[in-house]
């Protein structure tokens, strides 16, 4: 047999601690989980499984996500969409409603049916981090009930709505499981697709928004990369806008999707400077949602916004960041193959997306970046 790579190694290793790790959870649940006994299970040692894992933390996110991975893939869109955003939300509903844990299932097999989180957010910037994904989720919810026919041209509030009933029934499914009609939940999320909100006011400080610098930048788009929504490969090259989100301030999203010009290619590059923790609730709650919306939506009627994981940090650095945190917002504008417009801080999404760029005969030889 031929002798195993380092990184074979290292991926087999990973894998039995992933095995475990889920084996063990699904017993005693996180908070009761113990790191010693994954070790044992995977027969390996209590420091092989922290050279591939940071903590319990980690270990927990990475079976969850590994779990949200499995079922967006199998997951398939409907030949059609449902007829209205009242039935879309309903759809939703029942799809999300699935995890539920029922009435026998032990206090793990429940967390992980349920995706849990109880326990794990103990932290100010992973509490942070999950306020700013469910805006997020709220706004890709929002614009896949937007493309459907007689939908109001804003529907970010009525998704937010939706997300809030939908987790606060999980959260009381988990303490208390089989409480909660999962047809009754479905139709009072129908209904709110019907409430009366006003969504389209002006966030109030956009006016001040400093404009996007011009720029005549070659842009070197890096290759390799997937839409998370489609699980298609994409080209950053694309004419349109790309805005670069720490996880932590994942709202400013819509900033640049409502500023974008029709045609414009979004991108919304996710960055963290914690990978391990932080990087993975993101994956995890971006993937779940995303498989929800894909049971729901007609290929065509998912979100047009393109979401990239910038994992390995390629798009910052090709963008001039050799570092991002969770804090991160900055943008360009990309036209003909070049960078055109740059931006940063609070509003950059919004200013790239607004930027007018000079007539192309008016453009002086690209510079080099």
């Amino acid at each position: 047999m031929a002798r195993l790579t380092r990184a074979q190694q290292q991926e087999r290793t990973r894998a039995a601690v992933l095995v475990a790790a889920r084996e063990e959870f699904a017993e005693h649940g996180y908070a009761d989980a113990k790191i010693d006994r994954i070790a044992e299970r995977a027969e390996l040692t209590r420091g092989a499984v922290y050279s591939n894992f940071t903590g319990k933390r980690a270990l927990y996110l990475a079976v969850l996500t590994e779990t949200a991975e499995r079922a967006r893939a199998a997951a398939e869109p409907p030949v059609e969409s449902p007829d209205s955003a009242g039935q879309a939300l309903g759809a939703f509903a029942r799809v999300w409603l699935e995890r539920l844990p029922l009435a026998g299932d032990t206090p793990g097999s429940g967390h992980l049916q349920l995706r849990s989180l109880s326990g794990v957010l103990d932290t100010a910037p992973t509490r942070a981090a999950l306020a700013e994904l469910v805006r997020f989720e709220a706004l890709l919810l929002a614009l896949a009930l937007e493309s459907l026919p007689g939908a109001d041209a804003r529907m970010v509030r009525r998704a937010a709505l939706a997300l809030t009933l939908l987790h606060g029934a999980a959260g009381l499914a988990e303490n208390a499981p089989g409480v909660g009609d999962p047809f009754d939940l479905a139709g009072a999320a129908e209904h709110l697709a019907d409430i009366a909100l006003t969504d389209d006011a002006e966030l109030p400080h956009l006016p001040f928004v400093a404009p996007a610098r011009s720029a005549e930048d070659r842009w070197a788009a890096p290759g390799g990369l997937r839409d998370e929504i489609t699980g298609r490969p994409i080209d950053l090259g694309d004419d349109g806008v790309i805005v670069t989100l720490g996880v932590a301030r994942l709202s400013a999203a819509e900033e640049a999707v409502r500023a974008a010009r029709p045609g414009d290619e979004v991108t919304i590059v996710v960055v963290t400077d914690d990978p391990a923790e932080t990087g993975r609730l993101a994956r995890l709650r971006l993937l779940d949602l995303i498989g929800c919306l894909r049971r729901v939506f007609a290929a065509g009627e998912l979100p047009r916004t393109r979401v990239v994981f910038d994992d390995d940090g390629a798009v910052s650095a090709a963008l001039g960041r050799d570092s991002v945190d969770d804090g991160a917002e900055f943008a360009v504008r990309v036209a003909d193959k070049l960078i055109v417009a740059r931006a940063e801080g609070r509003g950059a999404g919004h200013a790239a997306a607004d930027h007018r760029a000079v007539d192309r005969g008016r453009r002086k030889r690209p510079k080099t970046t």
